[in-house]
């Protein structure tokens, strides 16, 4: 273990990095009485406090508090400075089941091993009242015996948390793995979705790829709505009809967690042992009575590394225009949000009928600014203030509907990974297409990676 030559309040020895994301790193960690090893995750308390996200902190305490179970990640303890949350949390020798499935399809055995610890460790946190809502295989870990634990619950809901309808409404998670349900946005059972989730995992184990993948995010947006993916023939016919029933679009006739688990080809080779040892921990759970929800009173700071991130995915309600002198970070749903509508309505309008394109792109914001700088002197066009991720494009001399004026924003999803929208705002639509068509479109080919909602 590197020896970074600190010690977490005179308990825990800080070791090499695992893993960071936006809000938190991941350490390699020991235990300084039992020498037993340990995952040390640092939260950087400032950043959560200014992006709004301390209650999902706790609620994550909270419920990694509620849920012992051996397929999940253990939390030992919580610790605070002034400016720092640690989670002394338990160590995953294998690292993360992504890794194992990123090289390829795994032998039924093994892939039905892991979907049977992941049904009985996520069947254990619905009977708690606890929905993860961002599984997926990088939130898989394994540990040196090759045992799945569940990890990452910065996204879980308990069902207090839903409205008076008895439904989640916060759109949240990974794409390529939620439901149809959550990207609706029109209320979904938070066991549904995470079945949902199992069955797209279930299909990554044995194919070694993704159900529904386009690079057009409206396009796989479609696909995960009507359930159209195509099962390779090496797949066995009993998880096929297992697939068919879990990745049902209707979450009403989706097939339940009790019935997964009364199925003959889930049921084939179950360790009961560990089925055993899950239910000792359900009732282990039950008397559990003294759970602690919220985070220590504040510490001393203390010489310890300077440490943002653990994987986080946080999504937010509204999105943003990017500020050049401020970004502002994108996501998935941000970029479905700010397609014609999540009423599908909007995505099948006729071609002749649209107003506006939008299209990603794998460069800067400089960059992309200076190409419809490009552009806007080969069309003659003078070009307005860039303020808040937007341009103006105006064409001086007016057409039968007035002078043409066209919008250009951009949305940031990483530094170097764009959203780009065009929009006529003031002229003639019939005018706004050809240009766009004849002269804006072949411009900005070199640029561009997908085009979303394409003009003829």
């Amino acid at each position: 273990m590197e020896n970074m030559g600190n010690v977490l309040m005179q308990k825990y020895e800080f070791g090499k990095m695992l893993g960071q994301g936006n809000f938190a790193k991941v350490y390699h960690g020991r235990d300084l009485k039992s020498g037993q090893s340990i995952a040390i995750k640092v939260i950087d308390k400032e950043k959560v406090l200014k992006v709004g996200l301390i209650d999902q902190t706790k609620r994550e305490i909270s419920v990694m508090k509620m849920i012992k179970h051996p397929n999940v990640i253990q939390l030992y303890e919580v610790m605070a400075t002034k400016t720092k949350i640690y989670f002394a949390m338990e160590y995953a020798k294998g690292g993360e089941l992504f890794e194992k499935v990123s090289k390829g399809r795994l032998k039924e055995d093994i892939a039905r091993k892991y979907f049977q610890q992941l049904i009985l460790a996520v069947d254990f946190c619905h009977s708690r009242g606890v929905y993860h809502r961002d599984l997926k295989p990088e939130n898989l870990l394994l540990d040196e015996f090759g045992d799945l634990k569940v990890t990452d619950f910065g996204l879980s809901a308990h069902d207090s948390c839903t409205r008076v309808d008895g439904l989640f409404h916060t759109t949240c998670g990974t794409p390529a793995y939620v439901a149809p349900e959550v990207i609706s946005r029109r209320g979904y059972d938070g066991g549904k979705s995470d079945i949902w989730s199992c069955g797209v995992i279930l299909f990554v184990l044995f194919t070694g790829h993704l159900p529904f993948n386009d690079s057009n995010i409206i396009q796989m947006y479609r696909k995960i709505s009507r359930a159209d993916y195509k099962c390779p023939n090496w797949v066995p016919p009993e998880v096929r009809r297992l697939l068919k029933k879990i990745l049902d679009p209707n979450p009403l006739t989706r097939i339940s967690m009790k019935k997964i688990m009364e199925n003959s080809w889930f049921k084939k080779g179950l360790d009961t042992k560990q089925r055993e040892m899950s239910m000792s921990a359900s009732a282990d759970a039950d008397r559990d009575i003294s759970v602690k929800r919220d985070i220590v009173p504040v510490l001393a700071p203390i010489p310890v590394p300077t440490t943002p991130e653990v994987v986080h995915s946080c999504f937010w309600q509204e999105p943003k225009k990017l500020d050049f002198t401020k970004v502002s970070s994108f996501n998935a749903f941000d970029i479905i949000s700010l397609s014609t509508g999540f009423d599908l309505s909007g995505l099948f309008v006729g071609n002749d009928e649209k107003e506006e394109v939008k299209f990603t792109c794998r460069k800067t914001a400089s960059d992309i600014i200076s190409k419809f700088d490009e552009i806007a002197m080969s069309l003659k066009m003078e070009v307005g203030m860039k303020k808040g991720g937007q341009i103006k494009l105006r064409k001086p001399s007016e057409g039968r509907n007035g002078e043409l004026t066209i919008e250009v924003e951009i949305f940031e999803i990483t530094s170097s990974f764009h959203l780009v929208e065009v929009t006529k705002s003031c002229g003639d639509a019939l005018e706004f297409r050809k240009m766009l068509k004849e002269e804006i479109k072949p411009s900005l080919e070199e640029i561009v990676c997908a085009w979303h909602g394409e003009l003829p």
